[in-house]
């Protein structure tokens, strides 16, 4: 039974006797060794880091355990939050389980179903907003300044907090650091607690290295790569469509003290990476999690030489979270066939050559 982050890494984090030991199972994801796509791109020692399998399908667990804890702590009301969906489910549920309200502040048409669908379940109470995530984001830090409820975005610094503990599992499973980490980059809190989890470690002498962090953004929402905040990002990979990161600062820092880049991938750079994982390795990631991959593939064929090197690709979320998406943009469809054992050896049979 996962005993959950805070139990697990109670010495890392900014924990007290008063601090509730909450858990609904976070943490303790799968790094699974790559089966065929690290042999095809020169590296052989590729793993990727399965996040999708928190509790809500999301890394995002991680950190609203944390925060969600030490909102408990501090006697707070309720939680609210902008999301662009995985921090909203997130939120519903253990909100749900502390049995604390919980408000989401969603841009109108830019969540995918799969993770309202989840928010809603919850319990959360669901505001529409008029823009985009950004304009969303803005109103809830407005609105928890005045009010005596949490913001539980990632500028909450326990978010990043709990976040980091993936580094920490990264490490305790390989042994070490690895050599690179890539990640997709959305609001950049990510990469941050990442980095901090891996400087954290290193520095208790629990590791012998530091990675380089790998940090992408897609190219219709690489504030990051392009030196300005993008009024209206555009990419199919919704979770990381943000346009002005709150953790801007520290992924810089990160990517500059590691000696890592953060760079953009294509929307159809990403598709083929999300394809290629559930065909290749049987990990079926939402969209921006395969802008980590993405990523890889990308700085490959760039001459980026990984002989050698031991790499993680963080998988931030579950396909699931976007059913809508898979289905449109798989290649492969049903056959009807008749319901006759010719009928199925003669489709079987010949699709196999």
């Amino acid at each position: 039974m996962g005993i959950g982050v805070i139990n697990k890494y109670r010495a890392f984090l900014p924990v007290t006797e008063d601090t509730p030991s909450l858990s609904l199972g976070e943490g303790d994801t799968p790094l699974v060794k790559s089966s065929r796509l690290g042999q095809e791109l020169g590296c052989p020692d590729l793993y990727f880091k399965l996040e999708g399998c928190n509790p809500t399908g999301s890394f995002k667990d991680r950190g609203m355990v944390v925060a969600m804890a030490k909102a408990l702590e501090q006697g707070s009301v309720g939680v609210m939050c902008a999301s662009t969906g995985n921090t909203s489910a997130s939120a519903a549920a253990y909100s749900a389980h502390c049995n604390l309200p919980a408000f989401v502040l969603i841009p109108k048409g830019e969540v995918a179903l799969g993770k309202l669908a989840q928010a809603m379940a919850y319990g959360a109470k669901i505001l529409m907003v008029e823009g985009n995530f950004d304009v969303a984001l803005k109103l809830a830090r407005a609105f928890t300044d005045k009010h005596a409820i949490t913001l539980v975005n990632s500028v909450n610094p326990h978010r990043l907090e709990g976040q980091k503990t993936a580094a920490f599992e990264v490490v305790d499973d390989l042994g070490d650091a690895p050599d690179y980490l890539f990640i997709p980059v959305g609001n950049a809190g990510n990469i941050t607690a990442y980095w901090r989890g891996f400087r954290e470690y290193y520095q208790a002498g629990r590791s012998t290295i530091l990675p380089r962090m790998m940090g992408f953004q897609a190219e219709g929402a690489a504030p990051i790569v392009r030196g300005a905040p993008v009024a209206n990002p555009q990419t199919i990979a919704s979770a990381i469509r943000i346009g002005n990161p709150a953790s801007w600062q520290s992924a810089v820092e990160a990517r500059d003290r590691s000696g890592g880049v953060i760079d953009a991938v294509s929307d159809d750079e990403i598709l083929e990476a999300y394809r290629l994982l559930a065909s290749k390795e049987g990990i079926f990631g939402e969209p921006a999690s395969a802008a980590s991959l993405a990523g890889l593939m990308k700085l490959r064929r760039q001459g980026l030489d990984l002989a050698g090197k031991r790499v993680v690709c963080v998988i931030t979320g579950s396909g699931l979270k976007d059913p809508d998406l898979a289905v449109s943009s798989i290649a492969a469809h049903a056959i009807e066939v008749k319901a006759t054992l010719a009928a199925v050896e003669e489709v079987t049979l010949g699709m196999m050559g």
